[in-house]
């Protein structure tokens, strides 16, 4: 059966937007999909350790040659791994911080962009080194901001390192196919924010039910 695999960012819990709307995205999914089965993780809520040293010696040492240590030291990635590569289709809640990602969204990123795993390095071969490994999959992101203007065009589109970070590191390791339905005026309310909650709705329904 075809998974989905759908990971929350945000620590707030029913007053964030972000969970919010891509539980709707999932449940709507759900709906026009039934064949799909749904994997969740929240890493807003239960964060994930941060890369250290002994991650980084045993995710350079050859399966073959992890030691216990090193096989302790990867054990959690290997499993984010597995879980992350099990997926055909991925939906992401995350709200914009400090112009960026919040760093639990970036310890999942760091757990699973794996060499060996989700990429290949071939030094011999300069003019193409990096490979992607995760290819037909394809993601949804649900991008939340406080403020206004951080979109294509906007005031601020030159301070939103959120959604090109995204893009730029799930392309990496081959998700190249990624719709992102981004939703501002979190912080400002009134009317602004229920256009933008409404709007934002409006596209979940299309790609959640119209594919």
């Amino acid at each position: 059966m075809p998974q989905l695999l759908h990971i929350d960012a945000s620590p707030r819990g029913e007053r964030s937007h972000s969970r919010r709307l891509s539980g709707e995205f999932v449940k709507i999914w759900q709906q026009f999909h039934p064949q799909y089965t749904i994997s969740y993780r929240d890493v807003g809520r239960n964060p994930l350790p941060h890369v250290d040293e002994a991650w980084i010696a045993a995710a350079y040492t050859p399966a073959e040659e992890r030691t216990p240590q090193h096989q302790a030291a990867i054990h959690l990635s290997d499993r984010l791994v597995d879980e992350f590569l099990a997926a055909d289709i991925y939906v992401i809640g995350t709200p914009m911080y400090n112009f960026s990602i919040p760093s639990a969204l970036k310890a999942y990123i760091d757990q699973i962009v794996r060499i060996g795993r989700t990429f290949a390095f071939t030094p011999e071969n300069p003019t193409t080194p990096y490979q992607p490994l995760v290819l037909d999959k394809k993601m949804y992101i649900v991008a939340v901001r406080g403020g206004s203007g951080f979109g294509a065009g906007g005031q601020y589109a030159q301070m939103n390192f959120q959604t090109p970070y995204l893009a730029t590191v799930f392309g990496f390791i081959g998700i190249t196919d990624i719709t992102f339905v981004e939703m501002e005026n979190d912080e400002l309310g009134g009317e602004g924010l229920k256009e933008a909650i409404a709007n934002a709705r409006t596209q979940i329904a299309r790609l959640a039910g119209g594919l």
